[in-house]
C-alpha cells in the first residue's frame, strides 16, 4: 500500500482589524495552529475616510504566520498549498516598482461618495449602471477610490502603474505575481459580472489609461504561483502553492459550505453580510443586493450592512465593557429594549444607501438611558439592519434552507439568538469560527488537488471539511410579533432620517 504523504495547508485572513491564520490538515480539515497580528489605522483622518499602510498587512500576516506555524508544531516543510483572504474593495496603488504610492483606502472610506455618483452619471445613470455591469456602485467599491486618486492627488495618480486590491495585494508580496480572480474583482465596480470582464465603459469613465493598469483576470481554480523562495526560507516552507484567493465573502462561503444553493451565511464583524449561492449571475436591479462573483466558478448575491462589531467595539469601549459584561447588561434589558431603538450607522451605511448617515439611538427615556438597555438595542438594531437587507434577499427569489453564522459576534450565542428570532429562521454556528481563512485554507487544498490531476469539485473538497458545531439557535416564536414591529419601526425611521443625515454631513463639512 502506497503511504499517503502528511501535508497541511495554511489558510490566511487579513481582516479589517487584523491578520488570522490558520495551519489545516490537508486530508481532514482540522485546525492544528492559529495566529493573529492586529492592524493599524492611518491616524488623523476626517470623518468617512479609511486608510491603512498596506506594509501592516504584511507585518501582521508574517507575525500571524509564524505564531501559527509554532502551535501547530508540524514541520514547515511539509506545508503545500496556501490561500489568502482579505477585506474586499480596498484600493492599493502601486508605482512602476511595485510599491505603494499611499495608504490604501479600505471598503469603508465613505469619503468617495461624489466620485461615486460621477462614475454612475457618466453610464448614464444607476438603473443604466446596473444594467451595464449587473451591480450597483456602491460608494465603498474600488472604482469610486481610483477616480478620487485622480482629482484628489493627480500627482500620486500620475505614478499609478498597477490598481490591486487588499488579497492581491498579499499575493503579490507572496508570489511577485499580480492577478485578479472573478470573485474580489467583481467588488470593484469595474467588471462586467455577467461575463466576467472589465467593462470597457466603466474603465473609459475613470481614466483613458485604466486598462493598463489592471491586472488580468482569473478563475479562481487556477492556482497563482509559488511562495518566493526568500519568504519559503524565513519560516523553513518548501514548496507551496498558492491558490488564487478572494475577498472576505467569497472565502467565508466556502469555509461554511455555502458553494451550493440553499444555504445561507450570515457574517458578523466589523460589517455585517448575509449571502448565498447562485448557479446563475443575480441581478437585483435596485442595487440593493451586491451581484458578485463568487470564488469558485458561480455567484454571491450579497447583502452588506457596515456596521456591527465597529458599533459593539465603541460601545464597550465607552463603558469599559468585555464582551462577557456587555451581554451581561444587554440581557438585564427584555425583548425589543422597551421600544429603544439604535440605528447602527457609525460609518454610513450601504445598506440601506446612506452613505452619509450617521447612528442614532431613538426612544431614549427614563426607563431607556441605562447600559443595559442601550446595549440590548445596540446588538438588535445590527440584527434589523441586517433584517431589512435579508427582507429584500428573499424577495427576490433566495430560499435559504438554513443560515450558517461566522464572524466575531458569531461566538455569542445571544448575538445569534435575536438573530435567529428577528430572522424568523433557525442560525448555525459552525465548528471553526474563522470561515474566511478557513475558506481561504480549503480553496488552496481543492487547488492543489487539481494542479496534482485530482479530478475534484470544491462541493467535495467542502463536504470533507467542513462541520457544523454547537447547538443550533432556534427562533422563539413568541418574539415574533416585538421583533417584526420594531423591524419595521426600524426601517421607517431611518427613511424618515435620510434629509436630516444628508443636511447634518453636509453642515459639519462646512
Amino acid at each position: 500500500m502506497t503511504k499517503v504523504p502528511v501535508r497541511y495547508a495554511i489558510g490566511i485572513d487579513s481582516g479589517t482589524q487584523g491578520t488570522k491564520v490558520l495551519v489545516i490538515d490537508f486530508e481532514k480539515g482540522k485546525v492544528l495552529g492559529r495566529g493573529q497580528g492586529a492592524h493599524a489605522f492611518v491616524p488623523g483622518l476626517q470623518p468617512g475616510q479609511s486608510e491603512q499602510d498596506p506594509g501592516t498587512w504584511v507585518t501582521a500576516m508574517e507575525a500571524a504566520l509564524g505564531q501559527a506555524l509554532r502551535q501547530s508544531q508540524v514541520p514547515p516543510a511539509e506545508v503545500v498549498a496556501l490561500g489568502v483572504s482579505a477585506q474586499q474593495h480596498g484600493f492599493v496603488p502601486l508605482d512602476a516598482a511595485g510599491r505603494p504610492i499611499r495608504p490604501a483606502k479600505l471598503w469603508n472610506d465613505t469619503s468617495t461618495a461624489a466620485e461615486a455618483n460621477l462614475i454612475i452619471q457618466k453610464l448614464g445613470g444607476r438603473r443604466v449602471f446596473i444594467e451595464k455591469l449587473g451591480l450597483d456602485l456602491a460608494v465603498g467599491y474600488t472604482a469610486s477610490k481610483i477616480l478620487w486618486l485622480k482629482r484628489k492627488e493627480p500627482g500620486n495618480f500620475r505614478k499609478l502603474a498597477s490598481v490591486l486590491l487588499p488579497h492581491d495585494y498579499l499575493n503579490y508580496y507572496l508570489t511577485g505575481k499580480t492577478k485578479m480572480e472573478f470573485g474580489d474583482a467583481s467588488g470593484t465596480g469595474l467588471m462586467d459580472i455577467r461575463k466576467r470582464e472589465w467593462h470597457p465603459e466603466a474603465l473609459a469613465a475613470i481614466d483613458a489609461s485604466l486598462g493598463e493598469k489592471l491586472p488580468s483576470l482569473r478563475h479562481s481554480a487556477e492556482p497563482l504561483g509559488y511562495v518566493r523562495d526568500d519568504i519559503s526560507r524565513k519560516f523553513g516552507l518548501g514548496k507551496v502553492l498558492v491558490s488564487s484567493g478572494g475577498g472576505d465573502n467569497m472565502m467565508a462561503a466556502i469555509g461554511t459550505g455555502n458553494v451550493v444553493s440553499g444555504v445561507c451565511t450570515l457574517s458578523l464583524g466589523t460589517s455585517g453580510t448575509i449571502f448565498a449561492y447562485s448557479r446563475e449571475p443575480f441581478i437585483d436591479l435596485d442595487g440593493e443586493i451586491a451581484a458578485f462573483c463568487d470564488s469558485t466558478g458561480g455567484w454571491l448575491p450579497l447583502l452588506c450592512t457596515m456596521n456591527v462589531t465597529n458599533a459593539s467595539e465603541l460601545f464597550k469601549a465607552a463603558f469599559r465593557f468585555s464582551n462577557e459584561e456587555l451581554e451581561d447588561r444587554a440581557q438585564e434589558a427584555p425583548v425589543g429594549s422597551d421600544g429603544l431603538l439604535f440605528l447602527p450607522f457609525i460609518d454610513g451605511e450601504r445598506v440601506p444607501v446612506l452613505p452619509q448617515s450617521s447612528a442614532v439611538y431613538f426612544g431614549l427615556n427614563r426607563k431607556t438611558f441605562n447600559p443595559g438597555h442601550m446595549a440590548r438595542a445596540l446588538i438588535e438594531g445590527t440584527v434589523y439592519n441586517l433584517g431589512y437587507g435579508l427582507s429584500r434577499l428573499l424577495g427576490l427569489g433566495i430560499r435559504p434552507r438554513e443560515i450558517r453564522a461566522t464572524g466575531g459576534g458569531a461566538k455569542s450565542r445571544f448575538w445569534l439568538q435575536v438573530a435567529a428570532d428577528v430572522f424568523q429562521t433557525p442560525v448555525e454556528p459552525l465548528e471553526e469560527p474563522e470561515a474566511a481563512a478557513f475558506g481561504a485554507g480549503l480553496q488552496a487544498i481543492w487547488c492543489y488537488m487539481r494542479e496534482h490531476g485530482q479530478n475534484v469539485s470544491i462541493v467535495d473538497v467542502v463536504k470533507s471539511h467542513v462541520r457544523l458545531g454547537g447547538k443550533v439557535l432556534e427562533p422563539n416564536a413568541g418574539n415574533f410579533g416585538a421583533y417584526s414591529a420594531l423591524q419595521a419601526r426600524f426601517n421607517s425611521l431611518w427613511a424618515s432620517l435620510k434629509k436630516e443625515f444628508h443636511d447634518h454631513r453636509k453642515a459639519d463639512q462646512l
